[in-house]
């Protein structure tokens, strides 16, 4: 009897918790050589978030000054990216998941995401989760999108490493990631492979 193959918008749910590295031959422009963090990937949609985009305005302080967080100046800080092009009046703190907090959404054993304003206090308070960083906007896909484009090779996914996350080397993170499936992007073509 032949088995029925699952569903593969239904079977992708596993890419959540993992990366997406552009290819190279990335046709939107505001997703060239990024690097996303995949929050959500179910039949509904993906959700991700940009982790080599950094901002440098509004500055942490600036931005807990306009919401009316204390402690002024903050007792610690995170780094602020554009998370995507998304919703970009909105922040997003993709966090490790040794802290997290009511509305958070734990992903994976070491990322969270959280939409609160509690861990930008608990953070300005000198508390909040060991590694951060906050997105303004971020990458959305519709139902079966995403797995659309990694059919057509537009992303490569890999294993998600907190050190490469959530360092600051935005430079180098695209290449980095790549280097670490030991992948170089001089030899990668931008047909996609069919069996």
């Amino acid at each position: 009897m032949a088995r029925k193959l699952p569903d593969p918008v239904v079977s992708a749910t596993w890419l959540a918790g993992q990366i997406l590295i552009a290819m190279p031959a990335m046709g939107d422009p505001r997703f060239a050589q990024a690097v996303i963090y995949l929050c959500d990937h179910s039949a509904k949609g993906a959700m991700g978030i940009v982790v080599n985009r950094p901002l440098e305005n509004p500055s942490f302080e600036d931005l807990l000054r306009q919401l009316g967080i204390d402690p002024m100046p903050p007792a610690r800080s995170i780094r602020l990216c554009s998370g995507g092009p998304v919703d970009n009046s909105r922040g997003f703190v993709l966090h490790s998941a040794d802290w997290t907090g009511e509305g958070s959404l734990r992903v994976d054993d070491s990322f969270a995401l959280t939409a609160s304003l509690d861990i930008l206090k608990a953070i300005a308070g000198g508390g909040g989760p060991k590694q951060g960083v906050l997105a303004l906007g971020y990458a959305g896909w519709g139902p079966g999108q995403l797995d659309t484009e990694m059919q057509q090779n537009a992303w490569l996914s890999a294993p998600a490493d907190p050190a490469l996350v959530f360092d600051g080397e935005h430079e180098t993170k695209w290449r980095r990631a790549l280097a670490a499936l030991r992948i170089d992007p001089l030899l990668l073509s931008a047909a996609a492979g069919h069996a």
